[in-house]
């Protein structure tokens, strides 16, 4: 998993790409979590736009960024979400979880209200 972030409006974006496996990719990932959290940035979206495969642990990384930003009055929404993630998103009943856009400017105009 590589990631880089930018923010827009208040609001960072993380694009992964490549595998989303757990393993080192959730060190890195908790890690920005946190140092976002840091820098109290709260509104986040992961672009997933990128992401060539994620297995359980990698979903395993995304409910613990959402249940970390959670814990911290922040949240944490999805972007560009495949339809083969989405099929796992919907067997595993976290489409009901994560809030999810195919548009990066309707994702960012989403946390307007909070």
């Amino acid at each position: 998993m590589r990631y880089k972030s930018i923010e827009i409006e208040g609001v960072v974006i993380i694009e992964l790409s490549g595998k989303l496996m757990g393993g080192d990719d959730s060190s890195k990932f908790r890690d920005l979590i946190y140092d976002l959290l840091e820098k109290n940035k709260k509104n986040i979206v992961v672009n997933l736009g990128k992401v060539s495969w994620i297995n359980s642990a990698g979903m395993g990384i995304l409910i613990s960024g959402y249940t970390t930003m959670r814990k911290h009055q922040g949240d944490l929404k999805l972007l560009n979400v495949s339809n083969k993630i989405k099929s796992l998103l919907y067997v595993t009943k976290l489409n009901l979880i994560f809030e999810s856009f195919d548009n990066e400017i309707e994702a960012v105009q989403s946390y307007s209200g909070n």
